[in-house]
Order: structure tokens, then C-alpha cells, then sequence
């Protein structure tokens, strides 16, 4: 039989003390179950090293284990380190419990910030049965500090309290807004038959980062690209742009050139992220002949034609005068 193939021994023992702790020991506080060395409860003086030793008759390894056992009050000195976000859902974790809960799934932890028990109304925060976790509905700077978990074990007849302390950071974030589209903020652009145009869409996010916010148009609730396949109208690139401090979003829509059928198309710019979001529709309508020359052409004929009015009667008098004189000789 290989070395490998034969069953090993495990002990445990503490450095110093020719105390040996076999399979199945259990004296007073200390129990060994499985591969795993208990203290119900941990006491001060069980600090120190201990050694795990398997063996057979052809092997041995050793594994050398520090347990420090610390005070209530210094426990933040061993707390577990976690993260979460502001104005984000978050988890505060309560590590290391598989050996005591193991197929339990009815198991419900006490949570604490410092000293003082948490109130778990659903609002705020949030525990489920069976969960190892702390659910913060919405994190903010407040939320950072030191938590503690605690989990009621029961072995054999006795009842223990099994702790855990957790720091949370949190970490600021610039909150997120739904967008808001500035313009158009007229439904009607009026353009001239054949004309190349551009109409622009531009939406406010506000402190929220550009990328969390897709802006697109369509028409007749259909997407650019698809109604119009040989590109006569088509989106143009995307503008990210900051101003007095706040984001905004172009997407232009040009037409190259305008067509009659263009001023019966309902064009709609949507603007959408994570919170909401919101559409403004569009129309393009023809615009009317400019008249204005026409005006401005009409003093001027005016005096055109008195001026011609004016020429022509003078003729006509010195025709008249001309006959005059000419029957009087």
C-alpha cells in the first residue's frame, strides 16, 4: 500500500506543552472535530502556537497555526475589511460561519454599528433568514463604520454567541440623474425642399457620468439605420460635453437633402439610463417661399412707373405743341 493510501493520524498540540489533543478529545472548553480545533468558549490564555500534525506509519507533515485571542474591546483591531459605494444598494458580509451553520439554513445573525443594535425595518437596512449578509438599501458616507454580526450556535447542550466585527468604507461616488432633454424644444423645424439639415438633440445628465446614458433618435418609432438603409438621413457622432459644470449629450439628425416625405414623418429623440427616461418628438415642415423681395420690389416700381408716367406726359405735351405751332404756319 502506498504511503498516501494509508489513513492519517492528526493531533493537535500547542508549542511549549507536551499537551497532545487526539481525535475526539473534548476537555472542558476544547474540542476537536474533524480537522478543525474548537474553543467554546476562547479564552485569553488559549494565545499561542499550535501545531497540526498528520501522520502514518511512513508520513508526517506538520502545519503550525498563531491564535491570538483578544479582548471585547480591542476586537476592531482583527475586524474584516469591506467596501461599498454611495447612492448604491450594499452588503455588509458576515465572514467565516460555514462550520457553524453547515445545512442550516434557518439561521438568522443579530447585527450591530458599534454598540448599538441596527434597526432592520426593510427601509434602510435588510436581513433574510438563512443569509450571511446585511443589505444596505442605499449606502451613504454615514454608512462607513464598524458592524458586528453575531450568530446564536448551539453544541451538544451548550449555547454560544459566535461574533464577527466588520469596518466598512465607504466610497463617494457622484450621484446619478435622470436626463432631461433640453431641445428640441420646439415640435416643428421648417425646412426648405432639397435643403441639407441638421436638428440636434441635447440632454442634461447632470453630475451623472455621460457613460451611463444612451441617447438615440427614431422615426415613425422605427431606428434611423433601419428605415432609412441608404443613408439619407442618418444619426451623426455623439458629443460628450461639460458645461457650468454639468454633462450634456448631442446626437445630431441630418438630412441629406430633405424630401417631400420628411414634413409626414414623426421623428422622436429618447434619451434613457438606469433611473429614467424620457422622449420629445420632432416634426419637419416646409418652409414657405420668402415674399420678402417681392416687398422690397414694390416701392421701387412704384417709382418706376411714376417716373415713367411722368416722361410720358411731358411727351405727349411736346407733341401737342409741335402740332400747335405747325397748323398755325
Amino acid at each position: 500500500m502506498d504511503a498516501f493510501d494509508q489513513p492519517l493520524n492528526l493531533t493537535w498540540g500547542k508549542n511549549g506543552s507536551a499537551t497532545i489533543i487526539p481525535a475526539g478529545y473534548r476537555k472542558t472548553r476544547i474540542l476537536l472535530q474533524d480537522d478543525a480545533l474548537w474553543f467554546l468558549p476562547a479564552s485569553s490564555e488559549d494565545s499561542g502556537e499550535y501545531i497540526c500534525t498528520r501522520r502514518n506509519s511512513s508520513y508526517c507533515a506538520d502545519v503550525s497555526v498563531h491564535l491570538t485571542v483578544v479582548e471585547k474591546s480591542a476586537v476592531r483591531n482583527i475586524s474584516y475589511l469591506q467596501k461599498a459605494f454611495t447612492f448604491s444598494p450594499g452588503k455588509v458580509v458576515c465572514p467565516a460561519l460555514a462550520s457553524f451553520v453547515q445545512k442550516n439554513t434557518n439561521y438568522e445573525l443579530k447585527w450591530y454599528k458599534g454598540s448599538i443594535p441596527l434597526d432592520i425595518d426593510n427601509k434602510k437596512f435588510a436581513v433574510l433568514k438563512g443569509t450571511n449578509y446585511l443589505i444596505i438599501n442605499s449606502v451613504s458616507l454615514d454608512d462607513s463604520g464598524y458592524y458586528t454580526c453575531q450568530l446564536t450556535f448551539r453544541h451538544e447542550a451548550g449555547q454560544y454567541n459566535i461574533t464577527r466585527t466588520i469596518r466598512l468604507e465607504t466610497l463617494g461616488q457622484k450621484k446619478r440623474s435622470r436626463p432631461v432633454i433640453v431641445y428640441p424644444n420646439e415640435k416643428v423645424t421648417l425646412a426648405g425642399l432639397g435643403s441639407r439639415l441638421t436638428m440636434i438633440c441635447k440632454v442634461l445628465t447632470g453630475e451623472s457620468s455621460h457613460f451611463y446614458t444612451e441617447v438615440w433618435w427614431l422615426a415613425n418609432k422605427t431606428y434611423i439605420g433601419r428605415l432609412y438603409q441608404k443613408g439619407r438621413v442618418t444619426e451623426g457622432e455623439r458629443q460628450e460635453l461639460v458645461e457650468n459644470d454639468e454633462n450634456y449629450i448631442e446626437v445630431p439628425l441630418i438630412f441629406d437633402p430633405v424630401k417631400e416625405a420628411d414634413f409626414n414623418t414623426d421623428f422622436t429623440c429618447v434619451a434613457h439610463n438606469s433611473l429614467g427616461h424620457e422622449i420629445r418628438a420632432a416634426q419637419v415642415k416646409q418652409q414657405e417661399r420668402d415674399t420678402s423681395w417681392y416687398l422690397a420690389l414694390i416701392p421701387v416700381a412704384l417709382v418706376v412707373a411714376i417716373a415713367g408716367g411722368v416722361c410720358l406726359h411731358k411727351c405727349w405735351k411736346r407733341r401737342s405743341a409741335r402740332g400747335y405751332i405747325a397748323t398755325k404756319s
